[in-house]
């Protein structure tokens, strides 16, 4: 009997062969499937790209022909596309039809894009993180760094596309990803009116009142162009909402249908949908079999307590980890039992150390830490261990163990630790899951729900599921794992892709000799 994993790529091959016809693909996003790095012997050695996205989206190269077009983010990358005339080349994937175009911008342009305007400005605009007491203070440098690295990185991607369809026997797919690319659809729509459009926002998207601490300019700009695709896709319902509301507040010309998610502006249609991303179920099945995950998890077990506490994040403020860490404390504290028997285990993974705002958040992390483990720990029994790297297959080993996975962000767009862990986790672990987070739409009701700033909240959280009986705990795990497998990464595609597929036919029936044009 063929698995649900099996039958989801069985439709998706169908979908692409039947409906999308001849029609090739382009995905453009800031980072690549691959990159380039300078060996010592001065050769390229080329490196896949991690996580469940990229290899999703690469897959489908296996069913359509795709060119991604992505940001040379190192020498290497550079130089890659410097040996190609024309910037195109064959993706070093075997038994695929990937390409790939590098978008080489000046260094000091990039920069500005990036590092000024990406993150941190859109990056903390978008998790709420901004303090609005002290920051951010949008100068003269932002302005500079919106008009000559936002807008001109968002150009070279535009032409970088226009080039790629231009060489194309029919009009192509075009999929952007993510904030960095808000002004892309805007640009490709002015010169390819009829390419059918699509731009997915993996982060989440605020409402109207929290838009408005950007300049009038830059957020009209920004959700302009994104209503000059044929379908914005976001993570969860909750998104979808703020972004008609949004449209609703700042294009006063824009018709907006909040009943059928739709936006009809300066004569075209936008669908807003939601797409919510999820993990390759069949791949993260085959991982914890592998060697080198199964060597972890003997490593951790004698780090484990009589129940254990896990968290895998980021070691960034939107994560929260801070005040996890203050709701155990609090746990201990209240309930004396627990001294010596739990632990907590928290697998952090380094992120743009450059930024000051995160050094402080790191040292706070630590310092905390050393509080907890001097108040209450012994010789023998330390509360908590941070084990502070870049450690994947450590990650998923520590998730196979946990009896309570700790998911407390302040907000996310989905937060994929929440799906990886109920689908790796052999021990009936139970789920502590913020209601801010996108997973919550899916599974917040398998989960125990907390209110992010909730301390004393989160505190009886932690103790309902280290007290919860072994029945109620197999019942919500095994519903875990059922909602996280029917809609796998790879149903992900297949909504997205059938959405797509259906504009492609009915452009095709609207295209005949009398036809308009647009839609």
């Amino acid at each position: 009997m063929a698995t649900k994993h099996e039958g989801n790529v069985a439709r998706l091959r169908k979908l692409c062969q039947e409906k999308l016809g001849q029609r090739n693909i382009i995905l453009a996003s800031n980072r690549g499937p691959f990159e380039y790095q300078i060996g010592e012997d001065g050769r390229l050695r080329v490196h896949r790209g991690s996580g469940g996205v990229v290899t999703a989206l690469s897959s489908l190269s296996q069913y359509a022909e795709l060119t991604w077009i992505a940001s040379a983010m190192g020498e290497g990358d550079r130089k890659a596309a410097e040996r190609v005339q024309g910037g195109h080349f064959r993706a070093p994937l075997l038994g695929q039809s990937l390409f790939l175009r590098f978008v080489v911008n000046p260094r000091n342009v990039y920069h500005k894009f990036y590092s000024i305007i990406c993150n941190p400005l859109l990056w903390f605009l978008q998790h709420y993180l901004w303090n609005l007491s002290h920051n951010p203070n949008i100068d003269s440098v932002v302005y500079d760094a919106w008009n000559n690295g936002y807008v001109a990185v968002n150009r070279a991607f535009a032409q970088a596309i226009l080039a790629e369809a231009g060489q194309m026997r029919q009009p192509p797919v075009v999929m952007l990803h993510d904030y960095h690319l808000y002004l892309t659809p805007a640009l490709v729509r002015k010169e390819i009116p009829d390419l059918i459009i699509q731009h997915f926002t993996h982060i989440p998207w605020p409402t109207p009142t929290y838009w408005r601490l950007l300049p009038s300019t830059m957020r009209t700009d920004i959700i302009e162009s994104l209503c000059a695709a044929d379908i914005v896709g976001l993570q969860t319902q909750r998104d979808v909402q703020h972004f008609l509301y949004c449209c609703a507040e700042f294009l006063k010309e824009a018709d907006v249908d909040l009943k059928e998610h739709a936006v009809y502006c300066n004569g075209h249609r936008t669908w807003v949908k939601s797409y919510p991303v999820s993990v390759d179920v069949t791949s993260l099945h085959r991982m914890v079999s592998s060697a080198r995950v199964q060597e972890y998890e003997r490593k951790l077990r004698s780090h484990l307590g009589e129940q254990t506490i896990v968290t895998v994040a980021r070691a960034e403020p939107s994560k929260n980890i801070v005040r996890g860490f203050r709701a155990f404390h609090m746990l201990l504290k209240a309930y004396p039992e627990f001294l010596g028997r739990i632990k907590f285990l928290a697998f952090l993974v380094p992120t743009r150390t450059h930024l000051k705002l995160y050094q402080r958040y790191t040292q706070e992390i630590t310092e905390l830490v050393n509080t907890i483990n001097s108040d209450l720990g012994t010789e023998t029994w330390q509360p908590i261990e941070v084990f502070y790297e870049n450690n994947y297959p450590q990650a998923i080993a520590a998730m196979r163990l946990y009896d309570v996975l700790l998911v407390n962000s302040v907000v996310d767009g989905m937060n994929l630790v929440a799906k990886e862990g109920p689908t790796v986790n052999a021990n009936n672990g139970v789920i502590i899951l913020s209601d801010t987070a996108g997973a919550w739409e899916e599974i917040g009701q398998h989960a125990l729900s907390v209110a992010p700033a909730d301390l004393e909240g989160t505190m009886q959280a932690l103790h309902q599921a280290l007290t919860m009986s072994p029945e109620e705990r197999e019942a919500r795990a095994t519903a875990l794992k059922q909602v996280i497998e029917e809609a796998d990464i790879t149903q992900w595609l297949f909504s997205q892709l059938s959405d797509l597929a259906s504009l492609c036919q009915e452009q095709a029936l609207l295209t005949g000799p009398e036809a308009p044009r647009n839609l």
